[in-house]
């Protein structure tokens, strides 16, 4: 199993971060953590990459339903969504749930996954 999804689309970084945080709000996630890649290994370590940017991304109500079935599924949330410039592009990533199926060994996780993937994959389709 893959543990993404991604597409790369072919303008600037800046218009398709704007565009990931829309879509990703129209999903029913919101944003509760960001990590500037870039900034963060410029400062700690004197290296330059690339912008990229992690996104930890939650939708609540799935976040409260897999802690029902799952209490220790915090260590595997929120889930990132990783948008980073290429040669070839402006790359958006987004973690694949159906991981946390696998990773738990819990099949109750999988219904939730399966609606988590759907929301995700919608986002990353409405990205021109």
């Amino acid at each position: 199993m893959n543990y993404g999804m991604s597409k790369t689309i072919d303008r600037p970084f800046d218009e398709v971060n704007a565009e990931v945080r829309t879509a990703l709000t129209d999903q029913g996630f919101g944003i509760i953590t960001e990590v500037d890649m870039q900034a963060t290994l410029r400062t700690k370590i004197g290296v330059e990459i690339d912008p990229q940017i992690i996104l930890g991304v939650c939708n609540p109500k799935y976040a409260y339903r897999s802690l029902q079935i799952e209490p220790s599924i915090g260590l595997l949330l929120p889930c990132n969504v990783v948008i980073r410039k290429t040669d070839a592009g402006t790359v958006v990533e987004m973690i694949n749930p159906e991981m946390l199926v696998q990773i738990t060994d819990n099949p109750e996780m999988k219904q939730i996954a399966n609606e988590v993937t759907e929301n995700l994959a919608a986002a990353l389709a409405s990205l021109k």
